[in-house]
């Protein structure tokens, strides 16, 4: 399935979430969409944003550590139908919203969290999600700057 697809699916799930496990699933979905992201990206994305695909998937790998999210099958994480990645700069616009809202959930969960340990797991996987944001827009700026360049090359 395209990312641009699934990652739309991820933000129509976290935004149909309510109760906090619910709501933590949908995160670690986003996070390991993400990271599936970077990963397919650091491996045969253009050669101007592999480290930067690099530093997404270890980063969201990082995020992937939300608390108490319920143990899922193997065939759950949308990740794992990621098989095309058509339009990378649609890919990375989304991304960067989905990781947005998915900042914003985890706000609200460690906001209301029953102990210490989970608002601070909670404050990790913000951390881990606003960090992969700012690796999504390097890379869009990245991408900006080579489709600029590439009539100039063509030109020369």
């Amino acid at each position: 399935m395209d990312a641009v697809r699934l990652i739309l699916a991820s933000r129509r799930a976290l935004a149909g979430s309510g109760e906090t496990l619910v709501i933590l699933a949908e995160v670690w979905q986003a996070q390991a969409l993400a990271q599936a992201v970077g990963s397919r990206l650091a491996v045969s994305g253009p050669p101007e944003l592999r480290g930067e695909a690099l530093g997404l998937t270890e980063l969201a790998g990082r995020g992937c550590g939300v608390p108490a999210v319920p143990d899922l099958d193997p065939g759950d994480p949308r990740a794992a139908r990621l098989t095309e990645l058509d339009d990378i700069r649609q890919t990375l616009l989304c991304l960067d919203v989905l990781l947005g809202e998915a900042g914003i959930a985890l706000v609200g969960v460690a906001s209301a969290a029953p102990d210490e340990a989970t608002y601070w797991q909670c404050v990790e996987a913000i951390d881990a999600a606003d960090e992969s944001r700012d690796r999504v827009r390097e890379m869009l700026r990245k991408l900006a700057a080579r489709e600029e360049a590439l009539p100039e090359r063509e030109a020369g």
